[in-house]
């Protein structure tokens, strides 16, 4: 859900900002190109933020909120813990086959930003920090005997499905991707006593 603090014109900067990073590539992206494809005036954009990067990492924090409800809600539809888990690549198909899909913008975004401390690259790290975290959770309802080395494992086969779909061009690196986590799974039964 957006932030209600922000103004009508911020939503406009950040959405328009998000869609062309996304499309494009931040370095590609110059500010002549936000402020006509926003609306927004110059001026404006640097009432709400000090320099390009700060508006970046912002419209990368409100896609990383949209991207994580739509993916916990669409993989949290099966029925039970080994579902939900294997569900992630579902969803992770679903978004493949989207006509604007262009990988996972927070890899791309830190692949641009050499420096670690900038602000866009923490924005990446903590989109990737959620997203193991949601998949420790699911782990943790399976019942996995370690869940933070089965959530690991679970975010790398996503992050390799993501990379291989946009590189390769290789829309079904999920269903492969989720053959591989269904062997992961059946090395690691749920520990005695919990639901599969």
């Amino acid at each position: 859900m957006d932030d209600p603090i922000r103004t009508e014109t911020q939503r406009k900067l950040l959405a328009a900002t998000e869609r062309l990073i996304y499309a494009g590539g931040i370095t590609a992206t110059g500010m002549d190109r936000i402020v006509k494809e926003s609306g927004v005036a110059r001026k404006t954009i640097y009432r709400y933020y000090k320099d390009k990067d700060e508006l970046v990492a912002d419209a990368l924090a409100k896609r990383d909120i949209r991207w994580m409800n739509w993916f916990i809600t669409t993989s949290g539809k099966a029925d039970t813990p080994a579902g939900r888990l294997l569900a992630t690549f579902d969803a992770l198909e679903q978004w493949f086959f989207t006509p604007d899909f262009r990988g996972c913008a927070f890899i791309n975004a830190a692949g641009e930003i050499g420096d670690p401390g900038d602000p866009i690259r923490a924005v990446a790290k903590l989109h990737k920090v959620k997203l193991r975290d949601y998949l420790r959770q699911l782990a943790e309802e399976y019942g996995a005997e370690d869940p933070d080395e089965l959530a690991a494992e679970f975010l790398i086969l996503i992050d390799g499905a993501i990379t291989v779909a946009l590189v390769m061009e290789k829309k079904e690196a999920a269903r492969e991707a989720q053959k591989l986590a269904r062997k992961l799974l059946a090395m690691r039964p749920p520990q005695s006593g919990k639901p599969a």
